[in-house]
């Protein structure tokens, strides 16, 4: 099948399956590169929906919304990874080009598969078991101890589907909603670094800095760029392990490699096969954001430079707090923003167009600087503000504001 460009700018039509916030930002790449994204949403009052021009209502879960969506687009790629394999291998089957193909984004979309192949490949990860009885269970504690995490090897995001179990008298009723689970050692991490490698169908790869990632209940809170106190061969080896896994896998576009750091080194946690939480600082941080390198990668594009644009990059999310859904919208939630524009002119704000959650990722601020606690204070109190309506006292307001 030839591959198809938009007739009105001579340009591709890039069809993104999931319309979040990684579509939302994932089409503002879209917007300077000229191409026309198209994506597949639930509701017109998705993130990406509520933005884009060219929105297909529809199911990720179904073959005909996804053949729908991929009929006259050059490529189709992902702001999630729950499509069903057997779909995206029946568009790929009918000529149509999806990056990742099925072949690598199943060891995203299944941790099984994922650590069958780290294993195979001899690549560092944490001690894991297939678990289908309780009996796995304690027989796998019985070599790593207690307590294990357990994992539902499809379908789990931001702390979803992870369970902490101290015992067995934890294991049957896990195992009685879920089915087979993974069995994971519980590492003993100092902290969680994220690498990202893009790579083209020609095979051209591109990293950025090491980055930490900062969790608070299952979610990205804070990510720091690059990782403060990262020795350099520890960077080195984890942008190495990345593109090894990219290589090895045939990914095409982005590849995000969760890691643990541990006193002996780092060992891979889970992959993400598109833009991810952990690489939004690069929009303003680096010559070339993860959203349009994905672009590049799955177009097959030459890449675009990496390099940092500040010596530090602070992303905060800014997380759904206590202010009620009521009180959220309309004027209470612009005046909030008003406030935050003037009180912080140097931070960059991104704001998803979500409704109101406690816990939930509404958006993300950025700042840049050379000092990391400076940088990583006006991050964070920026984000905090923006979710609560609280003013840290070492950033209270001029009375004019």
């Amino acid at each position: 099948m030839a591959a198809s460009l938009d007739p009105r700018t001579r340009l591709p039509v890039v069809a993104m399956i999931g319309g979040g916030q990684l579509s939302r930002m994932t089409h503002q790449a879209a917007i300077a590169l000229g191409q026309t994204l198209r994506v597949l949403a639930t509701d017109s009052t998705e993130c990406a929906a509520l933005v884009t021009a060219d929105v297909q209502l529809g199911d990720h879960r179904e073959l005909a919304d996804l053949r729908r969506l991929a009929d006259g687009a050059t490529v189709v790629t992902f702001d999630h990874e729950h499509v069903p394999t057997e779909h995206l291998q029946a568009l790929v089957d009918a000529g149509h080009r999806v990056a990742p193909g099925p072949a690598a984004l199943v060891h995203a979309q299944d941790k099984l598969v994922l650590r069958r192949a780290l294993a195979e490949a001899g690549e560092p990860q944490p001690a894991w078991a297939q678990a289908r009885t309780v009996h796995d269970v304690t027989a796998f504690a019985d070599d790593v101890g207690w307590p294990v995490v357990l994992k539902t090897p499809r379908g789990g995001y931001d702390g979803k589907g992870v369970f902490v179990v101290d015992g067995p008298g934890e294991v049957a009723d896990l195992l009685e909603q879920h089915g087979s689970l993974l069995a994971e050692e519980r590492v003993a991490m100092v902290r969680e670094l994220a690498a990202q490698v893009a790579r083209s169908p020609f095979g051209q790869v591109a990293v950025w800095p090491v980055v930490e990632t900062v969790q608070r209940n299952g979610v990205c809170n804070e990510v720091l760029a690059p990782a403060p106190g990262l020795d350099d061969e520890l960077a080195t080896a984890a942008q190495e392990l990345a593109v090894r896994i990219a290589d090895r896998l045939g990914v095409v576009g982005m590849l995000t490699v969760e890691l643990f750091q541990t006193a002996d080194g780092i060992v891979v946690n889970e992959l993400a096969m598109r833009p991810h939480n952990s690489g939004h600082w690069t929009i303003e941080g680096a010559r070339t954001s993860q959203f349009e390198q994905h672009l590049r990668a799955v177009l097959d594009y030459p890449l675009g430079s990496t390099a940092m644009t500040a010596p530090v990059v602070v992303m905060a999310n800014v997380l759904g707090g206590d202010t009620a859904a009521d009180d959220w919208a309309g004027p209470g939630l612009d005046e909030r923003v008003h406030h935050f524009m003037a009180h912080w002119p140097d931070v960059k704000l991104h704001w998803y167009g979500k409704g109101q959650r406690r816990g939930r990722k509404l958006g993300h601020v950025t700042a840049l600087g050379e000092n990391l606690a400076e940088v990583r204070a006006r991050a964070g109190a920026a984000a905090r503000y923006l979710a609560d309506g609280v003013v840290d006292d070492a950033f209270a307001f001029a009375d004019e504001h």
